[in-house]
């Protein structure tokens, strides 16, 4: 009932004029009864002592009486009828006592001071006599004294009398809970009258404490008053203990809302940069997913730069942002696991499997793209030989079909001699094999239109017509031709005689003209190879039609001889030498030209051979090159990849260490960078060289691209991994040595190395002392596999040891701050958050506390039990 006056584990002994004292718990077993100095017996019959004594008695009862707009000036007679009596104990017992009797006799008044007597009594409260001493309530203040005033010079509290003469003990009890009230630094210890009286005066004005001691007689008494000091700063400790309970509350609030508005920050900063990823990709796959053709080759090899630009500057940093946004959700969700929050849950569509489903459409336009981009680069190398070709070929049957249609309407034969007459028909005979001849180069232009028209060429239209004019022709050719053989047919009969030389000379003339001017096309010819087998193949062929140019030798003199042998006997006879050949308009000197024209391409063929076939050791070359890098460079990454899971296997070291060691790992990893960038410099310059194959490794680009994006993320996700562990280590109190017997036990029962299974979840627990029911077992699974997967990983297992093993803030918690901050009320008002906590946090709470709806709320109180049950996740805003 007394306890008000000082802690709870502290007592008072308080004195009546009926010779009776409280005293609110009996001595206990330790010898207390011998104080730190001795009492003068002497001084308990000194007057002076005894007035100091009823002076701070009364004064300690008007501190609580005139809560009630009353006091007392004398104890034995205000106290004699009993009646301020029982107001002082309801004050400071909170409690109705019986109602007193009114009467003004002696019996009336021993009837109230009987009711105080048994009230007091009923609390369990002893009465006993006045010389009973202390108990361990003055030891239990005077440890409060001493610690609050340790920091303070010129302050050393060993006692309640000599060590509060020079009044600083008292100013730096103040100043330590107020430093508002007194500023400590100007104290003397040689002015101990200011001191004392700067100490009275301050707490009588700002803390409602009474003076109850008075400055001369603290400092004009060898030895003060023991019970009179005790008394007085029992009083202190009344005023500073719910300040300091509020400081506790406020402290403990400030910590759960510092950690809900770090969360906070960490959600929006990841729900940006997923958002930001997002974007990228959206734009990125678009690009990556056109796929209009262009016309030119030049067009179409801009695209695949831009391409390479996209490879080599603008993805790399986004591998990057994405790992970092992997690692950021996963630190997230163990923060809030740690602290008993929920999950984290993004928005909609910002997943990480969003993210990741995302990332491989990317990937996926993005190989699609890179060999759409190399198809329509051999594509169009393709169209360009053939278009080249085509209109070679076109050329050149067009030059030779010039005229030929005049030439066959003629009428010549009307009035010719017979010997002219055989002469035009063995000429139409020659034009006709002439004819025959050019009906395979005729086939091959429509065979180049058509190969063109089903590559898509862009001016397949303009080939189209062009072909069709020669078709056209063609056809009309035939009909000309067999209209005038038919002509000369009926005029045979007239004719009698031929020069059988000049015919001789026609027909093998026009073949071997023919053959010329084919070798000649085919020694002009334009070739595309993509390796030496391929040249050594066409050098071949060269050389086997050079071993045929001696037989062609052969068939050119024989030609000739048959024209020398027409000379010859337009000699012998005197006929002129001029004497045209009517069956042909193929000379001697043409056919000498043309063979000349041959023999001079086959050099110049040779120098092209020899020419493409060193660019193609020069390719053979590059392939051996990149080659030799790529089997070095892929072993190596594997290497590092098993170096990184053995490392997250090994569960004898400290977390440290292991993080220690990764660290290490990535900083090799970081430095292995340049290999790979050369290596990409190398591929890179294969492309421009157009070399797509190389059988001298099977590794390519993309196989390192994502076997070094895969050991990237790899480590990132390890040291992630490890980290997370230090922080449920650290968060949840466990040493190092229960979290390796934790992975220990868990590598031993994940058989699978893919989570534990049911049994072997079970027979861990069991192997850990785990006595487990049925029903027992039951609940546990649902803690650590909620989504009934029947797999347990090590971070359920984990989360589940520390909750069975460490401490944890809980709403529970927060909500006995809150109610200590409202002074038990239901709700707080702003004004109370903004007086007990820090300007961000109380501005922080006003805004997410729901209002108070109660019927015992007043305008603009606020809930704080809605929102502390909120921060846990327990209930919703």
């Amino acid at each position: 009932m007394m306890s008000q006056m000082m802690p709870s584990q502290m007592h008072m002994s308080v004195e009546y004029s009926n010779g009776y004292m409280i005293q609110t718990q009996e001595p206990s077993n330790n010898d207390y009864t011998i104080q730190e100095d001795e009492w003068d017996r002497d001084l308990l019959l000194d007057p002076a002592w005894e007035k100091q004594q009823r002076k701070t008695f009364t004064a300690w009862c008007n501190s609580h009486l005139r809560k009630t707009g009353t006091g007392i000036e004398n104890i034995e007679e205000d106290f004699r009828n009993g009646l301020k009596l029982m107001l002082l104990l309801e004050v400071i017992s909170g409690e109705r006592l019986p109602k007193p009797d009114r009467g003004k006799m002696r019996f009336h008044k021993i009837a109230n001071v009987n009711k105080a007597l048994e009230y007091i009594t009923s609390k369990g409260v002893k009465l006993v006599s006045i010389g009973a001493e202390e108990t361990s309530a003055k030891e239990g203040l005077l440890l409060w004294c001493q610690r609050k005033t340790a920091p303070y010079r010129n302050v050393n509290v060993q006692n309640f009398h000599v060590s509060w003469k020079d009044g600083l003990a008292l100013c730096a009890l103040i100043h330590r809970h107020r430093p508002d009230l007194i500023d400590y630094a100007k104290l003397n210890k040689d002015d101990p009258m200011g001191n004392l009286n700067l100490a009275f005066e301050v707490a009588e004005k700002h803390l409602d404490i009474p003076k109850m001691l008075d400055a001369e007689d603290i400092i004009n008494t060898p030895k003060p008053d023991e019970r009179a000091i005790m008394t007085y700063v029992s009083c202190f400790y009344h005023a500073f203990a719910g300040a300091e309970q509020a400081e506790t509350a406020a402290n403990r609030i400030c910590k759960v809302l510092g950690v809900n508005q770090e969360n906070e920050r960490l959600m929006e900063e990841y729900e940006k940069l997923a958002s930001e990823l997002l974007e990228w990709i959206r734009q990125m796959t678009p690009w990556l997913e056109d796929k209009s053709p262009e016309t030119s080759l030049a067009a179409m090899r801009g695209k695949l730069e831009d391409f390479r630009d996209y490879r080599r500057l603008h993805k790399p940093p986004r591998v990057q942002e994405k790992c970092q946004l992997e690692i950021n959700f996963n630190t997230l969700q163990t923060k809030l696991r740690i602290s008993n929050r929920p999950a984290f849950m993004p928005s909609e569509g910002r997943m990480v499997s969003d993210i990741t489903s995302a990332w491989t459409g990317l990937e996926q336009a993005e190989k699609g793209y890179e060999e759409w981009l190399l198809s329509e680069i051999r594509r169009l190398e393709r169209l360009d030989h053939l278009a080249q070709k085509f209109q070679m070929k076109a050329t050149s049957h067009e030059a030779w079909s010039v005229g030929k249609d005049r030439v066959l309407s003629s009428k010549d034969y009307e009035s010719c001699s017979l010997p002219e007459l055989r002469a035009l028909l063995r000429k139409h005979e020659a034009f006709e094999s002439d004819l025959a001849a050019h009906q395979d180069r005729v086939e091959q232009v429509a065979a180049i239109a058509q190969e063109l028209n089903e590559l898509e060429y862009h001016a397949a239209s303009v080939i189209n017509e062009r072909c069709q004019a020669i078709c056209d022709q063609w056809d009309q050719l035939g009909t000309l031709t067999q209209k005038r053989r038919d002509n000369l047919e009926r005029m045979d009969k007239l004719l009698e005689t031929i020069d059988q030389l000049f015919l001789e000379f026609s027909r093998r003339s026009a073949p071997f003209n023919n053959w010329m001017e084919g070798a000649m096309e085919d020694l002009q010819d334009m070739f595309i190879v993509h390796s030496v087998e391929e040249i050594q193949s066409l050098i071949s062929a060269h050389n086997e039609f050079k071993a045929t140019l001696p037989e062609a030798d052969c068939e050119r003199q024989a030609i000739l001889s048959a024209f020398t042998e027409v000379q010859k006997i337009a000699q012998s006879y005197g006929i002129s030498r001029n004497i045209p050949n009517p069956y042909s308009d193929i000379t001697p000197a043409e056919i000498g030209l043309q063979w000349e024209k041959v023999k001079k391409m086959v050099p110049q063929r040779d120098s092209v051979l020899q020419e493409e076939m060193s660019r193609q050791l020069a390719n053979e070359q590059l392939r051996r090159q990149f080659a030799a890098q790529v089997n070095i460079i892929a072993p190596w990454i594997q290497t590092r990849m098993e170096e990184i899971g053995r490392n997250s296997a090994d569960i004898g070291g400290p977390l440290e260490d292991q993080m220690s060691q990764l660290k290490q790992l990535e900083q090799v990893i970081t430095n292995y960078k340049s290999n790979i960038d050369k290596l990409e410099e190398h591929h890179q310059h294969i492309q421009e060289c157009l070399i797509f194959d190389n059988k001298h490794t099977n590794y390519t680009m993309e196989h390192i691209r994502v076997g070094w994006e895969m050991i990237l993320t790899t480590i990132a996700r390890t040291m992630n991994e490890i980290e997370t562990q230090i922080l449920t280590r650290d968060a949840k109190g466990i040493s190092q040595q229960q979290m390796n017997e934790f992975r220990q036990s868990f590598t031993h029962f994940d058989r699978k190395k893919g989570g534990m299974e049911t049994d072997d979840f079970r027979a861990c627990l069991i192997s850990m002392g785990y006595d487990l029911g049925e029903s027992e077992f039951a609940r546990i699974m649902t803690l650590v596999d909620p989504n009934g997967s029947n797999k347990v990983t090590f971070q359920s297992f984990v989360d589940f040891m520390t909750r069975e093993t460490g401490d944890s803030d809980t709403s529970e918690q927060v909500l006995a701050s809150f109610k200590i901050l409202a002074s038990d009320k239901p709700f707080i008002m702003p004004e109370e958050l903004r007086r007990e906590l820090p300007p961000e946090q109380a501005e922080y709470c006003i805004s997410k506390m729901p209002l108070y709806k109660g019927p015992d709320g007043v305008p603009g109180s606020l809930d704080y039990s809605a929102f502390s049950t909120a921060l846990y996740g327990e209930s919703d805003l």
